[in-house]
């Protein structure tokens, strides 16, 4: 059976939407309709989401940005990351995900569905740990209930994907604490499963139980986002044994949900060197069977604090040459703070860069066309033409500001090298 018959929730919503989807991403329907059966694509959308905006992901569908917001126990004010989804929404984010630690999580979870019309992603471990916290108790302590029941309740609430670490196994972590990695397990998810495991002597339930996971997802076609709990956290971990016995677990989960009508994306890689990136990606795609693949990055080194929103996009725009298929923004604050209005914005521009960059070294006729039209545009000194197909439109006006009644740029001014060459007639 295909998986839209397995999941009357994904055929309701592709019934509705599948018009325009082929029209935004400039492919057949047929050609969706085998991506999602394959398993290569995943179709973003719970409709118990208001006003929801479906979102296709999967190459050669367009490569997707995600914006994280939310709070955090230093930092923790509703009005200010509602101010930071309107934000992510206008530089041009097509997912976010909230990863509030602090607060009123239900209320914060709420006024972003509401607000927002596109894919919103969480973390439901994230929940169950503030509660833990607050109630003074161990994350060890936790009971399985409490986060099957915690995931069953942002399902009804609206939420369209989730991070689950399914594939941190028992003996996964232990690989990634005996090893002596350099930054042992980063993922916040990732290290709180691992601590429960070792405390407790058993496994992770969300692995013990994965089909207790589907069956609360199906009915609300909530996209599980794969977690990489053992994700390298330096360049110098990457490509342990750790990670990789992580990721063959991704793939025999996503294949298995795949198959019982429950869509899979998986995350990854973290940290690595560049020159490991292209192997590092095709090596998951190829261990997970080409399912959607949601990479963080990957960061290529480690010492940019304040830039790293650089040096992800520099890894995001090799991976998606190389299969990569959802870029989840890094910001100028990461690694340091909570990130501003102003940070959010400039994390979802980077990642946009490194998507349009890397599709057009894939020659996508999109990418390709809008490189056409901008290069028209600037040989005609056409600068509304030039914000027309800028990644950043404003920007381009606010710097322009100041001579926008000149022709030319006030770099060149009256040596403008268009210009001077514009009348010249070779004979």
């Amino acid at each position: 059976m295909s998986i839209w018959e397995l999941n009357k929730a994904l055929n309701d919503i592709l019934t509705t939407e599948m018009p325009t989807l082929g029209l935004e991403e400039g492919l057949e329907h047929e050609r969706i309709f085998e991506g999602l059966d394959k398993g290569t694509m995943v179709l973003l959308g719970n409709p118990a989401h208001p006003r929801l905006r479906a979102t296709l992901v999967g190459q050669p569908a367009r490569v997707k940005v995600n914006a994280n917001l939310g709070t955090s126990p230093l930092n923790s004010c509703l009005h200010t990351e509602m101010e930071k989804v309107a934000a992510a929404m206008d530089a041009g984010t097509d997912t976010i995900m909230d990863l509030s630690t602090a607060g009123d999580l239900d209320e914060i979870r709420q006024k972003m569905l509401e607000s927002c019309p596109l894919p919103l992603g969480t973390v439901p471990i994230y929940a169950v740990g503030k509660n833990l916290m607050d109630s003074e108790r161990d994350v060890a302590d936790m009971h399985a209930d409490e986060l099957f029941d915690e995931i069953a309740k942002q399902c009804q609430q609206g939420v369209d994907f989730i991070t689950v670490h399914c594939g941190l196994s028992k003996r996964g972590a232990e690989l990634a604490l005996k090893n002596k990695r350099v930054l042992g397990i980063v993922s916040r998810g990732g290290s709180m499963l691992a601590r429960w495991m070792v405390e407790n002597g058993k496994e992770n339930p969300l692995l013990a139980d994965f089909d207790r996971l589907l069956e609360i997802c199906r009915p609300y076609n909530v996209t599980l986002s794969l977690g990489d709990g053992l994700r390298p956290g330096a360049c110098a971990d990457a490509g342990d044994a750790a990670q990789w016995e992580e990721v063959i677990n991704l793939g025999e989960l996503a294949r298995y949900a795949h198959e019982k009508g429950v869509q899979c994306m998986i995350e990854g890689p973290g940290h690595m060197p560049l020159n490991l990136v292209k192997g590092q990606i095709e090596g998951i795609k190829r261990l997970t069977n080409n399912a959607p693949l949601y990479v963080l990055g990957p960061l290529v080194c480690d010492s940019t604090p304040g830039y790293d929103h650089i040096a992800g996009a520099i890894g995001g725009a090799i991976g998606v040459t190389s299969g990569v298929d959802f870029l989840c923004y890094l910001t100028p604050a990461e690694h340091l703070t909570l990130p501003d209005v102003e940070d959010v914005r400039a994390g979802v521009m980077a990642s946009r860069v490194a998507a349009h960059a890397g599709e057009l070294a894939l020659g996508r006729t999109r990418a390709l066309a809008r490189e056409k039209r901008m290069n028209t545009a600037r040989k005609n000194l056409d600068w509304d033409a030039m914000a027309k197909e800028a990644i950043d439109p404003n920007l381009l006006r606010k710097r322009r500001e100041s001579h926008k009644q000149e022709e030319v740029c006030a770099m060149c001014g009256k040596f403008c090298s268009v210009k001077m060459l514009r009348d010249v007639k070779v004979k």
